[in-house]
């Protein structure tokens, strides 16, 4: 999380434990000002006072602080010598330590400094090193994974400083508030003392409430605020809170849905439409008598011509293009008058203009999932197939850097075509044409016949298996046949094909494989409702029928995305969250088929510190 407080802050502090220490030590170590930490510990070892000497250490870290010196100042501040030093001395040490640990992200130092502080701690310190202290100790409990400590520190400072500002304090205590889980925060809330505390505590647990819509949480902060008008979170909502609260109570009433629905594009546009108007129709929170929707046919002429129509009669918010020709004319726009969310992305090298976001089923993303997916388990280097052509290009891409961000390897990646010898493309992937030609050069070499086995290569830990359902069952058993029957298989939703058919997914058993919750979810109430009464809703149209759904959820919320830090939505096609650039990013279920049924896995479980969506469907 970013500390907004560790910059200016703490050179100001310095600056004031320079000015308390000035003209404690000796003269003669004054003229000796050290250059390296082991030259400071040398000079106060040798001082008969060890006190003076004690005094000297902190003015040298200081001093390093001041330079950008941490690592030299943290030798100074972990020393023995200054161990047992008088009350005054031992707070300015920590004072400092909380500094350099903030500074230099040492969580093992911060959790050896938390045992020493108490939330009470900083007011031990001068009024004017009151508020800095507190901060610090604060991001210092962040740090150690204590951070309802550190929500305590300043939730008292806002108590008794009336010269802090409330509203980056309360934002600061929120941000402390947020990853802390619904136990913990009960507990605390049981034997809470002090009205500010309680109330603090209350509304983090009011905001945990289980499926809560972005509606919902509006109106919790808003009842929340009512039970307690005097407490002053109430009177300066965290900011995050604020903007929830004005969002959820305004939305786009006039909205435009721009998808093709004649052509090559038809189906897709047409299953997109009736998503969208289903999730509208299921939507309980949709005030009907204010909210007009507007179907239009991109399919018939030119869409930036379209866009200047329908910018010039009274739109809020335009949903499509969904082809990705037609999104590009809108960049070439700076801004966009009426705010528009694409059904596509832009490419890689390509202007956004303000206004525009995007959102689509970015075969990107499941490449970055498959990565994610081996670094959690501990799968270092891989064997990659994926076909030609430029979506697995892309597919490539987005994987090959998120490996490489990782640390992940990818050993060999094989591109192919359906048509191709698919034996031919494994034997090589594997290893086995190489340790066949090895063998043969060993009998050209020797001149007799030698007996072989071939070997597939032994490096590999596993497999990222990119291709449709009809080329995958042509590979799983190939990948038996050549001795690699053992490495697990990482597949995107492409190998699935949505719907069970146990008889021919068979021969794709224990493939791992991610996919939306549309098609993976064991219930889905507007999943079940819209199979009784409209067709396109499952496999590849499926997909796209969701995203049309998750496309009507955005189109209340993209404000709250842009605006609010960790803010998530929980949609048919996995929880969205927001690039600064407006892009859409979807983190989605993963599976395995046993079987020949795909079964869901448990979802990863969440890092420890990371919050929790702040919005849900």
């Amino acid at each position: 999380m970013t500390n907004r407080f560790r910059h200016s802050p703490i050179l100001a502090l310095i600056t004031l434990v320079l000015f308390y220490l000035g003209g404690c030590a000796t003269v003669n170590l004054d003229e000796h000002m050290a250059q390296s930490p082991e030259q400071a510990l040398s000079l106060a070892s040798d001082e008969r006072d060890p006190v003076v000497g004690q005094r000297y250490l902190l003015r040298v870290a200081s001093r390093f602080q001041d330079q950008g010196r941490h690592e030299d100042a943290r030798v100074i501040l972990q020393a023995p010598a200054l161990e047992n030093a008088p009350e005054d001395i031992a707070r300015q040490r920590l004072l400092l330590s909380m500094a350099s640990a903030s500074e230099l992200q040492d969580g093992q130092w911060a959790e050896q400094l938390a045992t020493d502080s108490t939330p009470e701690s900083f007011l031990a310190y001068p009024a004017e090193l009151m508020s800095r202290a507190a901060m610090l100790q604060a991001r210092t409990y962040e740090l150690a994974g204590q951070p309802l400590d550190g929500a305590l520190t300043l939730i008292l400072l806002s108590q008794t400083d009336s010269s802090t500002s409330p509203q980056e304090v309360h934002n600061r205590i929120w941000q402390l508030l947020k990853p802390i889980n619904r136990s913990t925060l009960q507990s605390a809330s049981n034997n809470a003392l002090g009205f500010e505390v309680q109330g603090w505590l209350e509304l983090a647990l009011r905001l945990r409430t289980k499926g809560a819509s972005l509606d919902d949480q509006g109106r919790l902060i808003r009842q929340w605020q009512n039970n307690w008008p005097g407490h002053p979170a109430a009177q300066v909502l965290p900011m995050d809170l604020a903007l929830l609260a004005e969002l959820a109570a305004s939305r786009p009433e006039k909205l435009a849905l721009a998808v093709p629905l004649q052509g090559a594009l038809a189906s897709a546009g047409k299953a997109i439409r009736d998503g969208f108007l289903a999730a509208y129709y299921q939507d309980e929170t949709t005030d009907r008598s204010k909210t007009d929707i507007r179907v239009i046919d991109t399919s018939t002429g030119s869409f930036s011509e379209l866009y200047e129509e329908l910018s010039n009669n009274d739109i809020d918010l335009i949903v499509g293009p969904l082809d990705k020709e037609a999104l590009s004319q809108l960049a070439n726009m700076n801004t966009l008058p009426v705010p528009a969310l694409g059904l596509n992305y832009l490419g890689p090298d390509a202007r956004i203009p303000d206004g525009l976001y995007q959102f689509g089923l970015s075969a990107e993303d499941e490449a970055r999932q498959i990565a994610d997916r081996l670094d959690a388990e501990n799968i270092e280097q891989v064997l990659v197939l994926i076909p030609h052509g430029e979506w697995g290009d892309r597919v490539e891409t987005a994987l090959q850097t998120r490996m490489d961000q990782l640390g992940l390897r990818a050993l060999d990646v094989e591109r192919f075509f359906p048509e191709d010898n698919l034996r031919s493309v494994t034997a090589d992937l594997l290893g086995i044409t190489a340790s066949r030609q090895r063998a043969i050069q060993v009998e050209r070499t020797i001149g007799l016949n030698v007996e072989f086995e071939p070997r597939r290569r032994q490096d590999a830990e596993g497999i990222v298996l990119v291709a449709a359902p009809t080329v995958a069952r042509q590979f799983k058993p190939l990948f038996a046949f050549y001795y690699g029957g053992d490495l697990p298989v990482y597949s995107p939703s492409i190998v699935y094909e949505g719907t069970p058919n146990p008889g021919r997914d068979r021969d794709i058993d224990r493939v791992f494989f991610t996919d939306i919750p549309w098609v993976l979810a064991e219930t889905n109430p507007l999943r079940e409702e819209s199979r009784q009464y409209l067709s396109g809703t499952t496999g590849q149209l499926g997909r796209l029928f969701a995203m049309g759904a998750d496309a009507w959820q955005l189109s209340k919320r993209l404000p709250l995305l842009r605006q609010v830090e960790d803010a998530a939505i929980e949609g048919q096609t996995g929880i969205l969250t927001m690039d600064p650039d407006g892009s859409i990013h979807r983190e989605q279920r993963w599976a395995q088929f046993q079987g020949g049924t795909p079964k869901l896995l448990s979802p990863t479980a969440p890092r420890e510190g990371e919050p929790a969506p702040t919005a849900n469907n």
